[in-house]
């Protein structure tokens, strides 16, 4: 049987506890522990990454200092912790793959002592990142789409699929607060705000840890805080932006989701990396936070100590900084966790005791997989009927394509398009099946490296998409994403004036490492729309056509008052494989949009950073020339219906240590079916530390049909108020606040006056994250003269 003890082993069965799936998993690796040699001890610590490109161009720049290429046999001899991406580094058909896994990790069983199995991981971001999987939309989409719900629904497909495969991890979600928009990763955050990040983020992991997978999150910590929004670049951020804006969704992701994993953060903050922060990765994640899963390294950063940071002479001193901060795993591949570490534990540089923690918690998962137990089998059940892109996971996609798709402006009811329309449509993403990809879909983040290989999957482009709609579509590229050439813009603008209304789809290209001009390692200098895209979109705006802007982005670009004459814009974060189907649904009418900015749009493109969670003086002053008003709030978001906001109400008292509970009632005043988003948000009137101006505390999706009437309660606990005090603990601070209902965070419809009572409270890592939405659907609520809160919203802005 696979996962039977070889022949040979120099321990008597009575040792064997470990074997025993009916003890806890923290007993079965403190009884296997004592029976292994620091070889094997330390092949658990280790990844192996085979087929990785060694010439440093598959994946990143340094990958080839570091990818040895011993051979395999060498390399499993003592065992393996884990084995790095099998379906995610080349294309490979999902049953062949599966199968040879399979013989993979029989081979490992075979060898080592024990008969342990690899630990296999994948990353699933925006699906199964393999080969004919289905490419689903970014998180800037998740949380454009306010839905936890679906996204959970979403997570849970992925870990079925990857469970069907033989994966045990997956390297998602990113719950980095995006901090600075022109750093490359933004496409891969869940927006700006930490409560929508941690709810969403939460609800992501729900979805991969309740079907079997370890959800693992990055990057802990402050990656996305870098100077100038430069990947990997240095951090420096005060302890309050720490504890209050990156820190908690790392915090509700653990404790509302259950991650069983943790990767670090590349960088480092105030001086020193987080992979050699003992303080952050043990101190705070496992001794306050109580976190008993695995840390894993992001990959080669134990390694980039050495040669980035430059805070280890060499790969030992390297691994024995990582080993103390709390790192368990070293990825992708075997280097500074190799043998010249087992020589260096031997010599007594380098404390085994800190080998054996790690090996603790990386048997405890494996025995939490099924991975010790005896009767484990490498091959997964019904491996031959694996189909990674099938009609339930497409249907998912496109359910939150649409959801996340944001009507920004519609000035004059040009959208939808009227069925008759003669429609130009114009742009560089047009018709490129990738625009709606980001960096780590398959096709994008290997895919391009095979490009004798087909696609994989079924991608619509806005303009096959558009053209099932629109009967008279003409079409126009106008200029390339990226580039100067100007050629084809009179071109263009001539397709657009000779129509009655003109699309034009602008945005970027996912890629890696300057391969793109969104996603990892591509940075921008500022805001500006790539190459000559903006003067692409002036042409034609100035052809007196009226003119949807659409935007296919990894990131918000800056919509100066040059972008003003635009009849509409809509925005679309990679909406995934079936996205150019959603966005010509929009655009028509035939679905209606729902999504809301999960990120600020600028007008300056230079006004960065700044996020909507700034302090009074971060916001428009008297006392500075620069205004960083964005154009389109975090949370905005239009219909193509109205609705009515009303009635809201709520108790003036607030303990402390108790719930505030409000409401509000909103009313579908339009003539088609629409979804409200019903956002909270808070206000300190006065705070012992400046704190935001507002920030989200509650939302929640209302779906209503004309004259549909629903009466909204947020029940708010008052640790969600709590923030980090003078003296650097989290507290509750009693005072005057607002609780605001708001459209978004600038468009409030009714702020409601109360007082926390009570003492000063501090509150740590048990406190409870997030306010409770109940809608209950109801006859009108009679309004009356003067009532706060009035207003239909129009589908206008």
């Amino acid at each position: 049987m696979a996962g039977q003890v070889p022949v040979g082993t120099d321990f008597a069965p009575a040792d064997a506890r470990w074997r025993d799936p009916k003890l806890p998993p923290a007993e079965r690796a403190d009884a296997l522990l004592p029976l292994m040699t620091l070889e094997e001890k330390l092949a658990q610590l280790v990844g192996i990454w085979v087929g990785a490109d060694a010439d440093g161009g598959g994946v990143a720049p340094h990958q080839a200092d570091m990818m040895d290429g011993a051979p395999w046999s060498e390399v499993i001899q003592h065992g393996l912790g884990q084995l790095t991406r099998p379906f995610g580094t080349a294309p490979v058909d999902p049953v062949l793959g599966a199968r040879s896994l399979a013989v993979s990790q029989a081979e490992i069983v075979a060898t080592n002592r024990f008969g342990i199995p690899a630990q296999v991981h994948e990353e699933c971001l925006t699906g199964f990142a393999t080969w004919r999987a289905t490419a689903f939309p970014t998180p800037l989409c998740w949380g454009a789409a306010f839905d936890p719900e679906l996204v959970e629904e979403m997570a849970g497909k992925i870990a079925h699929s990857m469970r069907a495969a033989g994966v045990h991890q997956g390297l998602a979600p990113v719950v980095d607060v995006t901090r600075d928009y022109r750093w490359g990763r933004t496409e891969e955050t869940i927006g700006e705000d930490p409560y929508l990040v941690g709810t969403v983020g939460a609800a992501y992991v729900r979805g991969l840890e309740r079907a079997g997978i370890v959800a693992t999150l990055k990057h802990f910590a402050g990656y996305s805080a870098s100077r100038g929004g430069r990947n990997h670049g240095p951090v420096a951020m005060g302890r309050r932006e720490l504890a209050d804006m990156i820190l908690p969704p790392f915090e509700m992701a653990l404790r509302l989701g259950g991650a069983r994993s943790v990767m670090n953060s590349y960088a480092e903050i105030d001086g020193l990396p987080v992979a050699a922060d003992e303080a952050l990765l043990t101190g705070l994640l496992r001794d306050e936070w109580g976190f008993t899963g695995t840390v894993v390294s992001d990959y080669f950063a134990v390694r980039f100590l050495q040669t980035l940071h430059a805070v280890a002479g060499d790969a030992v001193q390297a691994a024995a900084l990582a080993l103390r901060a709390g790192i368990d795993v070293e990825l992708p591949t075997v280097d500074a966790f190799g043998p010249a570490l087992v020589e260096a534990v031997r010599a007594g540089a380098v404390d085994e005791a800190l080998v054996d923690r790690a090996v603790r918690r990386v048997l405890a998962q494996k025995a939490e997989l099924g991975l010790l137990d005896e009767d484990w089998q490498p091959l997964p059940d019904g491996v031959d009927e694996l189909r990674f892109d099938d009609e339930t996971s497409r249907d998912i996609a496109l359910r939150l394509a649409r959801q996340s798709i944001v009507l920004v402006r519609n000035d004059g009811g040009v959208l939808p398009i009227a069925p008759s329309a003669r429609v130009a449509l114009i742009g560089p993403v047009a018709d490129d099946p990738l625009a709606v990809l980001g960096c780590y879909a398959f096709p994008t983040h290997v895919g391009v490296k095979h490009p004798d290989h087909e696609v994989g999957v079924e991608i619509s482009t806005l303009r096959e998409a558009l053209g099932r709609l629109v009967p008279h579509l003409a079409y126009q590229p106008g200029c390339e994403i990226t580039g100067d050439d100007t050629s084809g813009i009179a071109a263009a603008a001539a397709a657009a004036a000779e129509s009655d209304v003109c699309v034009v789809a602008v945005g970027d290209r996912a890629g890696l490492f300057g391969r793109g001009t969104s996603g990892e390692g591509c940075d921008a200098v500022d805001l500006h729309l790539p190459g000559v895209q903006a003067d692409l979109v002036r042409a034609v705006l100035a052809t007196g056509t009226p003119v949807v802007l659409v935007l296919l982005s990894g990131r918000p670009y800056a919509l100066g008052a040059e972008f003003d004459a635009a009849a509409g814009v809509v925005q679309a974060f990679f909406p995934g494989q079936l996205g150019g189907e959603a966005l010509a649904e929009v655009l028509t009418g035939a679905v209606n949009p729902s999504g809301r900015l999960p990120v600020s749009i600028l007008r300056d493109a230079g006004g960065v950073p700044t996020t909507y969670l700034a302090p009074p003086l971060g916001r428009r002053t008297q006392v500075s020339s620069v205004d960083t008003t964005p154009a389109y709030p975090f949370g905005h978001g239009l219909s193509y219906t109205s609705f009515e906001w009303y009635d809201a109400a709520g108790e003036p008292e607030w303990p402390v240590d108790g719930d505030a509970t409000v409401r509000m009632t909103v009313r579908n005043t339009g003539e088609r079916a629409g979804t409200e988003v019903v956002q909270l948000y808070l206000h300190h009137l006065v705070s012992q530390v400046t704190r935001p101006v507002v920030r989200l505390v509650g939302y929640t999706r209302v779906a209503l049909e004309p004259g549909e009437t629903a009466r909204v309660t947020f029940t708010v606990p008052a640790d969600v108020t709590a923030f980090t005090g003078v003296h650097g603990r989290r507290v509750v601070e009693p005072g005057d606040v607002e609780l605001r209902f708001g459209r978004s965070a600038g468009d409030v419809a009714a702020a409601l006056s109360l007082r926390l009572t009570g003492a000063e409270r501090e509150i740590g890592h048990e406190r409870r994250f997030q306010a409770q939405a109940r809608v209950d659907r109801a006859a009108p609520v009679p309004r009356q003269a003067g009532q706060e809160g009035y207003g239909a919203r129009e589908g206008t802005a």
